[in-house]
């Protein structure tokens, strides 16, 4: 950015250009991170998100930097050419009567107005989406941990579930054995007995 501030007229575009493709390439290698970021363990996990997200950030702080600029350098060569057209003009004597140029005033004045409501309804969108990021933030916690304590109560069960089964195979042997003894009991009893 100290760059651009320094550039002459021909190199700005060249600049400008570095900028952005350099911009775009590190808005893809923040994709591939967000990628990679979901695959850190879960204990990592999100301290990774955080800083990806944080980069995010600042790549597009950089990014409206740069369109200010570009914003301020397209105004400036407007009111260059401007001051080159008003100073090339050629006044003439005024007619029989004398006309005052209302109307481009009223229009200049009306396009500021509405640039100002624009601005406005910018501002008030940004916060708007502001609002809900951080609502969806807290709606993502609040299901992480709906999930987590969902996983660690499957995991509690399937070690339930396994303790049954294991007690459910014992609980069979011990009835055929018990069968078996009285079966062996009844068949002595009837033998000696009789």
């Amino acid at each position: 950015m100290g760059r651009l501030e320094t550039a002459d007229k021909q190199s700005l575009h060249l600049v400008e250009n570095e900028i952005q493709a350099s911009i775009d390439q590190v808005f893809s290698h923040l994709e591939r991170l967000e990628i990679l970021s979901s695959k850190e363990p879960p204990n990592k996990r999100q301290n990774a998100k955080l800083r990806v997200d944080q980069l995010k950030y600042d790549v597009q702080h950089l990014q409206t930097a740069l369109r200010n600029f570009q914003h301020q350098r397209y105004a400036k060569e407007q009111q260059e050419r401007q001051r080159e057209e008003l100073l090339s003009r050629t006044f003439t004597t005024n007619d029989s009567d004398t006309t005052i140029p209302m109307d481009e005033s009223l229009q200049f004045n009306s396009s500021l107005q509405k640039i100002h409501h624009g601005m406005d309804d910018l501002i008030g969108g940004g916060h708007s989406i502001l609002e809900g990021l951080r609502a969806q933030r807290l709606t993502m916690k609040g299901t992480q941990k709906k999930i987590l304590d969902i996983a660690n109560m499957l995991g509690l069960s399937n070690t339930v579930m396994r303790l049954i089964e294991k007690r459910a195979f014992q609980d069979k042997y011990f009835m055929i054995g018990g069968m078996l003894v009285t079966c062996v009991v009844m068949f002595l009893v009837v033998q000696y007995l009789t």
